[in-house]
């Protein structure tokens, strides 16, 4: 139908026959009746062609509106059907929903009873950990009291022992003063004879001769806990400021040395002013040396272990091992000089004396004095630097030190010499500690 009306309208069959009109009109009496019958014949048939034009447009039209007309019927049809479906699933789905608002409701009714149920059970579990805490701090309470009564125990221990000491000191003067008693009233010369001839020292020990393998026993094992404890948390002062962990063992081992130095000095120089005191009423069997001896061990706290602390700080101020941040100053680690020079001090009154073995870096590292660090090379056979010294008895190994092993030591020892800083540090002992 398109193409027919696009046809029509593109020959202009209306505008030929408006136009065939009009030149009929003007020609109408000037041509002849025959024309006119021609000419109106001529313009019946172009009618009548263009009437047949639209009468096929109109039964194209008509057959188009009755296709359309069945395909509506036939589209309601099919969206009737596709309603009632939807409508069937509705009522389902609406059952369904009915049916899971039932659950639910179910659902909130057992999570109320769970909820409840739950309240309770917490409540006593409460009561429970409530119980428990109070068991605990009653436990950690006995815990507290239990460790009071076993310091204080390790403190009857420690006094029995110098009960001991005393009573087998007070006895042995008793005999001898007894013995000493039975032969001033005896007439015969024989026993002055015998008792000049005699040394008294070995019937009459002194306290120090006594306590002697107690306090050699004690020492060693204060010797070990300075290396377990103190030593640790010099480390850890000295971490806060120099992250090379090298420098800081270095630090600690010379601190040691050095007190161990300065208080084997102290104790000679203090004997000497004992026994220069003691010598003009000194009498008795026991010799001069031995008074002196005794003296100091009754008499440890007179030793100034201050003016030793110094003196150890001044001898690491000039050390050329050792480099230091200037902000701080060695008096950071008092407290494990002061400990290590006490401990040297009272060795010192020890027969014999303990001492520490000698040691220097780049050394052969030696088994018997010594044990290889956590991160040293265990197949190298030199000693890099040392971590802590080995204590000696004589030539025998008390308590081992602490080395590290590395390969190629003398030289590294050789190149941190030439390239050891040069630290320009005040010597004063009193100069104070900058805070961090």
């Amino acid at each position: 139908m398109a193409d027919t009306l696009r046809r029509l309208a593109i020959t202009s069959s209306f505008s030929v026959l408006q136009d065939k009109l009009e030149s009929w009109h003007k020609d109408y009496h000037v041509i002849s009746c025959d024309q006119n019958l021609n000419r109106c014949c001529e313009l019946i048939e172009l009618t009548a062609k263009i009437q047949g034009q639209l009468f096929a447009i109109l039964n194209l039209t008509a057959y188009q509106l009755v296709e359309k007309d069945r395909r509506i019927r036939e589209l309601s049809a099919s969206h009737d059907s596709e309603v009632q479906k939807l409508d069937t699933q509705l009522c389902s789905t609406r059952l369904q929903l009915d049916h899971v608002r039932a659950e639910l409701v179910d659902a909130h009714k057992e999570l109320d009873d769970t909820k409840s149920k739950s309240a309770t059970t917490l409540l006593a579990t409460e009561d429970e950990i409530l119980q428990l805490k109070a068991d605990l701090r009653s436990a950690h309470d006995q815990v507290e009291i239990y460790k009071r009564k076993l310091g204080a125990v390790d403190d009857y221990e420690r006094q029995i022992r110098l009960l001991r000491d005393e009573v087998s000191y007070v006895s042995t003067e008793k005999a001898m003063l007894q013995e000493r008693l039975v032969r001033s009233r005896s007439p015969s010369p024989l026993p002055r004879l015998s008792r000049s001839s005699s040394p008294m020292k070995s019937e009459s020990p002194t306290r120090a001769q006594l306590t002697n393998s107690s306090r050699h026993a004690r020492l060693v094992s204060r010797f070990s806990d300075l290396y377990a404890v103190e030593r640790l948390e010099a480390q850890t002062l000295l971490r806060r400021y120099i992250t090379d962990l090298e420098m800081v063992q270095k630090i600690i081992f010379i601190a040691v040395v050095e007190s161990f130095k300065t208080a084997k000095l102290a104790y000679r120089q203090f004997k000497l002013r004992v026994r220069k005191t003691l010598s003009p009423s000194h009498f008795g069997p026991e010799s001069l040396e031995d008074a002196a001896v005794d003296y100091i061990v009754r008499n440890l706290d007179l030793y100034d272990v201050q003016t030793s602390v110094n003196d150890v700080i001044n001898a690491m101020n000039v050390n050329p091992r050792i480099s230091f941040p200037p902000e701080v100053d060695f008096v950071l680690i008092s407290a494990l000089i002061r400990d290590t020079c006490r401990v040297a001090f009272a060795m010192q009154t020890l027969a014999p004396a303990l001492d520490l073995a000698f040691a220097s870096d780049g050394e052969l590292y030696n088994e018997k004095k010594y044990r290889r660090s956590y991160d040293s090379e265990f197949t190298a056979p030199l000693v890099m630097h040392h971590v802590w010294p080995a204590l000696m008895d004589g030539d025998a190994v008390v308590v081992k030190g602490e080395a590290v092993t590395r390969r190629g030591a003398l030289w590294s020892r050789s190149r941190s010499q030439t390239a050891s800083p040069v630290r320009s540090r005040s010597l004063s002992p009193s100069r104070s500690l900058v805070s961090h």
